[in-house]
């Protein structure tokens, strides 16, 4: 069975959608960047449904998770899902380990 990263990578190269549970709530995201912060594992995704505790905006949002938090998570085809904006933020990685190639 494969790790979170693992998928997470995947999801990021292949550019696919990835479903998982993330503090108690269901998320559906396109993960544009995996790395460390502070050693942790980070991955910085486009979440476009699902839910937040701080709501979703209707157009979707950028949200930085922690890798080890996640649970269940699984890839699926789909439409990819960005914005114009992207850029990984400094609150989330001192290292890029693997990044979406425009």
């Amino acid at each position: 069975m494969a790790s979170n990263s693992e998928l997470l990578r995947a999801a990021i190269l292949k550019k696919m959608h990835v479903k998982a549970e993330y503090d108690g709530y269901h998320r559906e995201m396109c993960p544009h960047a995996l790395g460390r912060k502070g050693g942790v594992r980070h991955v910085f995704s486009f979440q476009f449904a699902g839910q937040s505790s701080g709501g979703l905006r209707p157009e979707g949002e950028w949200k930085c998770m922690e890798v080890d938090k996640l649970s269940n998570v699984s890839v699926t085809n789909g439409p990819w899902r960005t914005k114009d904006d992207y850029k990984p933020p400094p609150r989330c990685f001192d290292q890029i380990e693997v990044e979406v190639a425009y």
